[in-house]
This record gives C-alpha cells, sequence and structure tokens, in this order.
C-alpha cells in the first residue's frame, strides 16, 4: 500500500473541498514529506488520478479576487469515501505495512469510532504476534543472532522491531481505551488543518508547476 493515496484523501475530506496546494500545505504542515513519498509532485499526481478514477470530484473554480489563477478543488466521492475508509482499516490492522503507510494512519485514526480503532489496534498485534512465531520455527532469539551468522542480524533487527511495534501498540491501545483523544461521534474533532491563510511554519517554500493549478 501506497501511503500517499491515504494522506491526499484524508487532508481533502477534513477539508470537505480543497485545492492541491492546500493539500500540500497540510502534509507539509504534518512533516508528510520527510516520513514519506508525500512530495509536491506525487501529491498532484495522485490528485489527477484519483479524479479519474472517481475517488475525488474536481470542481472548476474561477480565479481569486486577488488575481491569481483559476484553482481545481477537490471533493471526495462515496466511492472515494469507502477507498479511504478500507485504506485506513487495513493500514492500522496490518503488520507488515511500512512505516508511513501506519504513520498516515496513526493521523487519521480518530476518524474511527473508539471501540474500531481498539479492536483494530488488537488485530495488529496479534498479526505481529503470529509473524513473530513463524519466524521463531527457524531462529530462536534467545540464543543470539551468532547462531545464524552475521546473516543472524537480519533475524535479529526484524524481531526487535516487531517487538517494538508490538509494545507501541499496546501502549497505544491503553491510552485510547483509558479515554485519550476525540474519536468519531464523540464531539468536535481536533483541528489538524491549517486556517485558510494561515502561516505553515513548516513549510519547505521550494515551488511547485502544480502549485497553481
Amino acid at each position: 500500500m501506497s501511503a500517499i493515496r491515504l494522506l491526499v484523501l484524508g487532508a481533502v475530506r477534513m477539508h470537505g473541498r480543497a485545492h492541491g496546494y492546500q493539500v500540500r500545505n497540510d502534509l507539509e504542515y504534518w512533516g508528510a514529506h520527510e516520513w514519506s513519498n508525500a512530495k509536491p509532485g506525487s501529491i498532484y499526481h495522485a490528485l489527477k488520478q484519483m479524479a479519474k478514477q472517481g475517488l475525488l470530484l474536481a470542481h472548476e473554480t474561477a480565479p481569486s479576487t486577488a488575481g491569481g489563477p483559476p484553482r481545481t478543488e477537490y471533493e471526495v466521492t462515496e466511492e472515494g469515501l469507502a477507498e479511504y475508509r478500507t485504506l485506513l482499516r487495513d493500514a492500522i490492522r496490518s503488520y507488515g505495512q511500512n512505516l508511513d503507510v501506519l504513520s498516515a494512519a496513526i493521523g487519521f485514526i480518530v476518524d474511527l469510532p473508539r471501540e474500531e480503532a481498539v479492536a483494530l489496534l488488537k488485530e495488529r498485534v496479534e498479526a505481529i504476534k503470529g509473524w513473530r512465531e513463524s519466524v521463531t520455527e527457524y531462529y530462536t532469539p534467545e540464543e543470539g543472532p551468532e547462531s545464524l551468522g552475521h546473516i543472524g542480524e537480519i533475524m535479529n533487527l526484524w524481531v526487535h522491531s516487531a517487538d517494538a511495534g508490538a509494545e507501541w501498540t499496546r501502549g497505544l491501545i491503553e491510552r485510547i481505551e483509558g479515554g485519550a483523544y476525540t474519536f468519531a461521534g464523540e464531539g468536535a474533532p481536533f483541528v489538524g488543518v491549517l486556517a485558510e491563510g494561515e502561516e505553515n511554519p513548516y513549510a519547505t517554500g521550494v515551488p511547485d508547476p502544480g502549485d497553481d493549478d
């Protein structure tokens, strides 16, 4: 799974309607350009591609009163919303996804009901447990990596990463079950996007041809 589709669909959904530069600005505000493939070219390509696929509806807008060029605003369709929810749930429950996919999913996890988020995270813990059991059939962590020569360090890295992932996931489950954060249906959500005209202190400031689309 690529993080960019989840990030773009989620960002557009948070606004209701958004043009490409707004989406880029939000993702840079979240630092997604540092931990994912959410670079300007990828963002603008994803917007156009998902509009062709019927996941986003493109609205042509008039030129701005300040003299700027007309922009295309995007809105998530019903098909896009279904795709977004599928991507979100799969990213939370599945072990083996790249870290950028999980990071994107955590950024939108509060779009789900609290109970569902916990259930999906518990599925993740079980997936990690199953993966670890399959690996340790032929690699015994207690014996140390030397038992497989230096190649054992690869297995050691994977097992340690899995153990750390399981520990983090259990901690998140505990915090959510303890009442942390505002989930779907619980009231006003945390505002994680910039207001129109608000300066982004984390913007890269590097221009891209798609900024004016």
